[in-house]
Protein backbone atom coordinates (compact mmCIF):
# COMPACT_ATOMS: atom_id res chain seq x y z
CA UNK A 1 0.00 0.00 0.00
CA UNK A 2 1.26 3.19 -1.17
CA UNK A 3 1.21 6.21 1.48
CA UNK A 4 0.15 9.77 0.89
CA UNK A 5 0.87 12.74 2.13
CA UNK A 6 -2.38 15.36 1.74
CA UNK A 7 -1.42 18.83 1.47
CA UNK A 8 -4.13 21.88 1.63
CA UNK A 9 -5.28 24.63 3.27
CA UNK A 10 -8.88 23.49 3.76
CA UNK A 11 -9.71 20.94 6.25
CA UNK A 12 -12.97 20.51 4.09
CA UNK A 13 -10.92 19.73 1.27
CA UNK A 14 -8.46 17.73 3.13
CA UNK A 15 -11.26 15.85 4.46
CA UNK A 16 -12.27 15.24 1.29
CA UNK A 17 -9.32 14.08 -0.51
CA UNK A 18 -8.30 11.76 2.34
CA UNK A 19 -11.48 9.90 1.94
CA UNK A 20 -11.63 9.12 -1.67
CA UNK A 21 -7.69 8.20 -1.44
CA UNK A 22 -8.33 5.81 1.27
CA UNK A 23 -11.50 3.93 -0.34
CA UNK A 24 -9.33 2.91 -3.04
CA UNK A 25 -7.64 0.28 -1.10
CA UNK A 26 -4.34 0.57 -2.77
CA UNK A 27 -3.30 3.86 -0.75
CA UNK A 28 -3.03 5.52 2.86
CA UNK A 29 -3.29 8.50 3.79
CA UNK A 30 -0.57 8.71 6.49
CA UNK A 31 -0.60 12.73 7.34
CA UNK A 32 -2.21 15.85 6.20
CA UNK A 33 -0.49 19.49 6.21
CA UNK A 34 -1.76 22.92 6.05
CA UNK A 35 0.48 24.97 4.15
CA UNK A 36 3.75 24.39 2.66
CA UNK A 37 6.09 24.53 5.47
CA UNK A 38 4.46 22.08 7.15
CA UNK A 39 4.16 19.95 4.22
CA UNK A 40 7.99 20.22 3.85
CA UNK A 41 8.35 19.30 7.55
CA UNK A 42 5.82 16.57 7.35
CA UNK A 43 7.46 14.98 4.55
CA UNK A 44 11.29 14.92 6.38
CA UNK A 45 9.22 13.32 8.95
CA UNK A 46 6.68 10.87 7.59
CA UNK A 47 8.94 9.91 4.51
CA UNK A 48 5.30 9.85 2.25
CA UNK A 49 5.98 7.45 -1.75
CA UNK A 50 3.55 10.73 -2.93
CA UNK A 51 2.43 13.98 -1.78
CA UNK A 52 -0.81 15.75 -3.34
CA UNK A 53 -0.01 19.73 -3.06
CA UNK A 54 -2.92 22.30 -3.91
CA UNK A 55 -1.27 25.13 -5.82
CA UNK A 56 -3.43 27.62 -3.92
CA UNK A 57 -2.46 28.23 -0.60
CA UNK A 58 -1.35 30.99 2.44
CA UNK A 59 2.22 31.33 3.70
CA UNK A 60 3.77 29.50 1.28
CA UNK A 61 1.68 28.60 -1.83
CA UNK A 62 2.01 25.12 -4.00
CA UNK A 63 4.71 26.83 -6.20
CA UNK A 64 7.08 27.61 -3.81
CA UNK A 65 6.43 24.26 -1.65
CA UNK A 66 7.44 22.26 -4.45
CA UNK A 67 10.50 24.04 -5.22
CA UNK A 68 11.71 23.15 -1.71
CA UNK A 69 9.97 20.20 -1.91
CA UNK A 70 12.38 19.03 -5.43
CA UNK A 71 15.71 20.38 -3.30
CA UNK A 72 14.62 18.88 0.11
CA UNK A 73 13.05 16.46 0.31
CA UNK A 74 12.60 15.14 -3.65
CA UNK A 75 8.97 12.76 -3.57
CA UNK A 76 6.56 12.41 -6.45
CA UNK A 77 3.95 15.60 -6.37
CA UNK A 78 0.61 15.65 -8.13
CA UNK A 79 -0.94 19.11 -7.88
CA UNK A 80 -4.68 20.38 -7.14
CA UNK A 81 -5.64 22.98 -9.47
CA UNK A 82 -8.39 25.40 -9.93
CA UNK A 83 -8.96 26.24 -13.69
CA UNK A 84 -9.06 29.41 -13.62
CA UNK A 85 -6.44 31.21 -15.73
CA UNK A 86 -4.18 31.93 -12.76
CA UNK A 87 -4.54 28.26 -11.60
CA UNK A 88 -3.94 27.07 -15.21
CA UNK A 89 -0.48 29.30 -15.41
CA UNK A 90 0.84 28.22 -11.82
CA UNK A 91 0.29 24.54 -12.50
CA UNK A 92 1.85 24.91 -16.27
CA UNK A 93 4.42 25.91 -14.11
CA UNK A 94 4.56 22.87 -11.38
CA UNK A 95 5.14 20.70 -14.28
CA UNK A 96 8.43 22.44 -14.83
CA UNK A 97 9.11 22.00 -11.45
CA UNK A 98 8.71 18.30 -11.02
CA UNK A 99 5.52 17.54 -10.38
CA UNK A 100 4.37 14.48 -12.02
CA UNK A 101 0.86 15.19 -12.39
CA UNK A 102 -2.42 17.17 -11.51
CA UNK A 103 -6.00 17.54 -11.10
CA UNK A 104 -7.82 20.11 -12.29
CA UNK A 105 -10.48 20.78 -9.72
CA UNK A 106 -14.27 20.83 -11.03
CA UNK A 107 -15.01 24.09 -8.92
CA UNK A 108 -12.68 26.36 -7.65
CA UNK A 109 -10.81 26.70 -4.38
CA UNK A 110 -12.86 25.00 -2.34
CA UNK A 111 -15.23 22.00 -4.69
CA UNK A 112 -17.91 20.28 -3.26
CA UNK A 113 -17.89 17.98 -6.21
CA UNK A 114 -14.66 16.59 -6.42
CA UNK A 115 -16.09 13.40 -6.62
CA UNK A 116 -16.39 14.15 -10.31
CA UNK A 117 -12.53 13.47 -10.64
CA UNK A 118 -12.20 10.58 -7.66
CA UNK A 119 -10.92 7.90 -10.35
CA UNK A 120 -8.99 10.14 -12.21
CA UNK A 121 -7.23 11.49 -8.76
CA UNK A 122 -6.99 8.04 -7.33
CA UNK A 123 -5.45 6.55 -10.50
CA UNK A 124 -3.14 9.40 -11.27
CA UNK A 125 -1.75 8.82 -7.38
CA UNK A 126 -1.20 5.60 -7.92
CA UNK A 127 0.71 6.08 -10.66
CA UNK A 128 2.95 9.13 -9.11
CA UNK A 129 3.62 6.86 -6.18
CA UNK A 130 5.16 4.20 -8.39
CA UNK A 131 7.44 6.96 -10.70
CA UNK A 132 11.44 7.23 -10.51
CA UNK A 133 12.32 9.95 -8.55
CA UNK A 134 15.90 10.39 -10.42
CA UNK A 135 14.24 11.26 -13.59
CA UNK A 136 12.12 13.91 -12.12
CA UNK A 137 15.07 15.59 -10.24
CA UNK A 138 17.79 15.20 -13.14
CA UNK A 139 16.85 17.73 -16.04
CA UNK A 140 19.44 16.41 -18.74
CA UNK A 141 20.92 12.73 -19.11
CA UNK A 142 23.94 11.68 -20.57
CA UNK A 143 23.52 8.62 -22.42
CA UNK A 144 24.92 5.04 -21.01
CA UNK A 145 26.54 1.99 -22.48
CA UNK A 146 23.41 -0.27 -21.60
CA UNK A 147 21.07 2.43 -22.61
CA UNK A 148 22.66 2.72 -26.40
CA UNK A 149 22.49 -0.97 -26.28
CA UNK A 150 19.08 -0.72 -25.56
CA UNK A 151 18.39 1.53 -28.31
CA UNK A 152 20.59 -0.44 -30.73
CA UNK A 153 17.73 -3.28 -29.61
CA UNK A 154 15.47 -1.96 -31.71
CA UNK A 155 15.88 -1.84 -35.08
CA UNK A 156 15.17 0.80 -38.09
CA UNK A 157 11.94 -1.00 -39.89
CA UNK A 158 11.52 -1.21 -43.75
CA UNK A 159 9.27 1.01 -45.08
CA UNK A 160 7.38 0.21 -47.95
CA UNK A 161 7.46 3.91 -48.65
CA UNK A 162 10.35 5.73 -49.44
CA UNK A 163 11.64 8.61 -47.26
CA UNK A 164 12.09 11.45 -49.27
CA UNK A 165 14.21 14.78 -48.18
CA UNK A 166 12.09 16.76 -50.97
CA UNK A 167 8.83 16.14 -49.69
CA UNK A 168 7.25 18.90 -47.21
CA UNK A 169 7.61 17.21 -43.56
CA UNK A 170 4.96 17.93 -40.74
CA UNK A 171 6.14 16.68 -37.24
CA UNK A 172 3.85 15.41 -34.59
CA UNK A 173 4.43 14.76 -31.13
CA UNK A 174 1.58 13.01 -28.63
CA UNK A 175 2.36 12.72 -25.12
CA UNK A 176 1.03 13.09 -21.50
CA UNK A 177 2.46 12.43 -17.73
CA UNK A 178 5.36 14.50 -18.05
CA UNK A 179 4.61 15.82 -20.93
CA UNK A 180 5.17 19.46 -20.34
CA UNK A 181 8.90 19.29 -19.23
CA UNK A 182 9.25 16.61 -21.88
CA UNK A 183 7.54 19.39 -24.60
CA UNK A 184 9.94 21.94 -22.97
CA UNK A 185 13.06 19.86 -23.48
CA UNK A 186 12.41 19.51 -27.10
CA UNK A 187 10.76 22.80 -28.31
CA UNK A 188 13.08 24.67 -27.03
CA UNK A 189 15.99 23.04 -28.93
CA UNK A 190 14.32 23.48 -32.45
CA UNK A 191 16.00 25.80 -35.09
CA UNK A 192 13.57 29.03 -35.42
CA UNK A 193 14.39 27.74 -39.43
CA UNK A 194 12.49 24.69 -38.55
CA UNK A 195 11.79 23.97 -42.24
CA UNK A 196 7.95 22.34 -41.18
CA UNK A 197 5.05 22.69 -38.28
CA UNK A 198 4.94 21.06 -35.28
CA UNK A 199 1.86 19.74 -33.84
CA UNK A 200 1.68 18.49 -30.66
CA UNK A 201 -1.12 16.80 -28.30
CA UNK A 202 -0.85 16.65 -24.65
CA UNK A 203 -3.28 15.68 -22.49
CA UNK A 204 -4.62 18.30 -20.80
CA UNK A 205 -8.25 19.53 -19.91
CA UNK A 206 -9.52 22.90 -21.42
CA UNK A 207 -7.83 25.96 -20.27
CA UNK A 208 -4.55 24.54 -19.35
CA UNK A 209 -3.09 23.99 -22.86
CA UNK A 210 -3.33 27.82 -23.92
CA UNK A 211 -1.23 28.34 -20.84
CA UNK A 212 1.27 25.91 -21.68
CA UNK A 213 1.79 27.18 -25.07
CA UNK A 214 2.35 30.64 -23.80
CA UNK A 215 4.80 29.16 -21.35
CA UNK A 216 7.03 27.19 -24.43
CA UNK A 217 6.54 30.25 -26.46
CA UNK A 218 8.27 32.57 -23.98
CA UNK A 219 11.08 29.52 -23.84
CA UNK A 220 11.57 28.64 -27.30
CA UNK A 221 13.23 30.04 -30.56
CA UNK A 222 10.43 28.28 -33.04
CA UNK A 223 6.63 30.03 -32.14
CA UNK A 224 4.23 28.27 -29.75
CA UNK A 225 0.59 28.34 -29.58
CA UNK A 226 -2.93 26.65 -29.37
CA UNK A 227 -4.27 25.42 -32.56
CA UNK A 228 -7.49 26.85 -33.58
CA UNK A 229 -10.17 25.67 -35.85
CA UNK A 230 -9.02 26.01 -39.58
CA UNK A 231 -6.16 27.52 -38.72
CA UNK A 232 -3.75 27.44 -41.27
CA UNK A 233 -0.38 25.71 -40.33
CA UNK A 234 2.76 27.76 -40.80
CA UNK A 235 6.40 26.39 -40.92
CA UNK A 236 8.54 27.00 -37.94
CA UNK A 237 5.44 26.84 -35.27
CA UNK A 238 4.14 24.20 -32.92
CA UNK A 239 0.62 24.15 -32.10
CA UNK A 240 -0.82 22.46 -28.82
CA UNK A 241 -4.10 20.81 -29.59
CA UNK A 242 -6.75 22.79 -27.43
CA UNK A 243 -7.60 20.62 -24.56
CA UNK A 244 -11.14 19.57 -24.92
CA UNK A 245 -11.05 19.28 -28.56
CA UNK A 246 -10.37 16.56 -30.63
CA UNK A 247 -7.70 17.60 -33.30
CA UNK A 248 -7.00 16.85 -37.13
CA UNK A 249 -5.02 18.29 -39.49
CA UNK A 250 -6.93 18.39 -43.32
CA UNK A 251 -5.38 19.01 -46.64
CA UNK A 252 -6.32 22.19 -48.38
CA UNK A 253 -4.79 22.14 -51.17
CA UNK A 254 -1.88 24.47 -51.11
CA UNK A 255 -2.11 24.29 -47.45
CA UNK A 256 -2.87 22.39 -44.12
CA UNK A 257 -5.82 23.90 -41.76
CA UNK A 258 -6.71 22.84 -38.21
CA UNK A 259 -10.42 20.82 -37.73
CA UNK A 260 -11.10 20.60 -34.31
CA UNK A 261 -14.19 18.85 -32.90
CA UNK A 262 -16.31 18.14 -29.88
CA UNK A 263 -18.57 15.75 -31.62
CA UNK A 264 -16.10 12.87 -31.48
CA UNK A 265 -16.29 10.96 -28.19
CA UNK A 266 -12.89 10.63 -25.91
CA UNK A 267 -10.47 8.23 -27.63
CA UNK A 268 -9.21 6.04 -24.88
CA UNK A 269 -10.19 8.22 -22.38
CA UNK A 270 -8.58 11.28 -23.99
CA UNK A 271 -9.74 14.56 -26.22
CA UNK A 272 -7.93 15.54 -27.83
CA UNK A 273 -5.92 12.05 -29.19
CA UNK A 274 -2.82 11.06 -30.18
CA UNK A 275 -4.36 8.61 -31.97
CA UNK A 276 -6.79 10.69 -34.12
CA UNK A 277 -4.52 13.24 -34.44
CA UNK A 278 -1.86 10.83 -36.17
CA UNK A 279 -5.10 9.17 -38.09
CA UNK A 280 -5.77 12.74 -39.84
CA UNK A 281 -2.04 13.20 -40.47
CA UNK A 282 -1.87 9.53 -42.08
CA UNK A 283 -4.63 10.60 -44.80
CA UNK A 284 -1.95 13.72 -46.10
CA UNK A 285 -0.59 11.65 -49.03
CA UNK A 286 2.34 14.44 -50.24
CA UNK A 287 3.65 15.30 -46.83
CA UNK A 288 6.74 12.88 -45.12
CA UNK A 289 6.19 13.10 -41.48
CA UNK A 290 8.19 12.81 -38.19
CA UNK A 291 5.71 10.92 -34.84
CA UNK A 292 7.50 11.74 -31.91
CA UNK A 293 5.78 9.49 -28.78
CA UNK A 294 7.14 10.81 -25.27
CA UNK A 295 6.32 10.07 -21.68
CA UNK A 296 2.74 9.16 -20.65
CA UNK A 297 0.06 6.82 -18.96
CA UNK A 298 -1.76 4.08 -21.60
CA UNK A 299 -1.16 3.29 -25.48
CA UNK A 300 -2.75 6.65 -26.80
CA UNK A 301 -0.65 7.20 -30.53
CA UNK A 302 0.13 3.11 -30.92
CA UNK A 303 -3.18 2.60 -33.35
CA UNK A 304 -2.50 6.20 -34.96
CA UNK A 305 1.16 5.38 -35.57
CA UNK A 306 -0.08 1.98 -36.90
CA UNK A 307 -2.13 4.21 -39.66
CA UNK A 308 0.51 6.41 -40.12
CA UNK A 309 3.26 3.65 -41.55
CA UNK A 310 0.34 2.00 -43.16
CA UNK A 311 -0.21 4.68 -45.72
CA UNK A 312 2.66 7.08 -46.35
CA UNK A 313 6.53 8.26 -45.23
CA UNK A 314 7.04 8.16 -41.91
CA UNK A 315 9.49 8.14 -39.29
CA UNK A 316 8.82 7.50 -35.93
CA UNK A 317 10.53 8.22 -32.60
CA UNK A 318 9.86 7.13 -29.03
CA UNK A 319 11.19 8.50 -26.26
CA UNK A 320 13.42 5.93 -24.41
CA UNK A 321 12.59 3.57 -20.68
CA UNK A 322 15.74 5.91 -19.10
CA UNK A 323 14.31 9.19 -19.31
CA UNK A 324 10.62 8.57 -19.42
CA UNK A 325 8.33 9.90 -16.71
CA UNK A 326 5.57 7.02 -17.38
CA UNK A 327 6.74 4.80 -20.26
CA UNK A 328 3.51 3.55 -20.98
CA UNK A 329 2.84 5.45 -24.55
CA UNK A 330 6.26 5.12 -25.99
CA UNK A 331 6.20 0.87 -24.51
CA UNK A 332 2.97 0.66 -26.47
CA UNK A 333 4.25 2.12 -29.45
CA UNK A 334 7.86 0.29 -29.54
CA UNK A 335 5.46 -2.89 -29.58
CA UNK A 336 4.03 -1.98 -32.71
CA UNK A 337 7.49 -3.13 -34.10
CA UNK A 338 7.44 0.56 -36.31
CA UNK A 339 9.25 2.48 -34.41
CA UNK A 340 12.80 3.64 -36.20
CA UNK A 341 14.47 5.11 -32.85
CA UNK A 342 13.93 5.06 -29.53
CA UNK A 343 16.25 7.99 -27.84
CA UNK A 344 16.65 9.93 -24.34
CA UNK A 345 14.30 13.02 -23.73
CA UNK A 346 17.58 15.46 -24.95
CA UNK A 347 18.12 13.56 -27.79
CA UNK A 348 14.68 13.87 -29.52
CA UNK A 349 14.95 17.49 -31.33
CA UNK A 350 18.40 16.39 -32.86
CA UNK A 351 16.63 13.30 -34.14
CA UNK A 352 14.01 15.07 -35.54
CA UNK A 353 15.97 17.33 -37.55
CA UNK A 354 18.39 14.56 -38.63
CA UNK A 355 15.12 12.92 -40.38
CA UNK A 356 14.79 16.41 -41.65
CA UNK A 357 17.64 16.78 -43.45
Amino acid sequence: MKKVLVVDDSAFMRKLIGDFLTASKQLEVIGIARNGEDAISKIKKLRPDVVTLDVEMPKMNGIEALRRIMEECPVPVVMLSSTTKEGAEETVKAMELGAVDFIAKPSGTISLDLHKVQDEMVEKVISASKVNMTKITSTFRKRTKSSESANRGVPTIPSEHKWTRDSPKLILIGTSTGGPRALQQVLTELSPQLDAPVVVVQHMPPGFTNSLANRLDGQSAIKVKEAEHEEILQKGTAYIAPGGFHTKVVDHGAHLAFELSKEEAPRNGHRPSVDILFESASLLRNYGKIAVIMTGMGSDGSEGLIELKETGEVRAIAESKETCIVFGMPKSAIATNLVDSVEHIEDISRTIMKYML
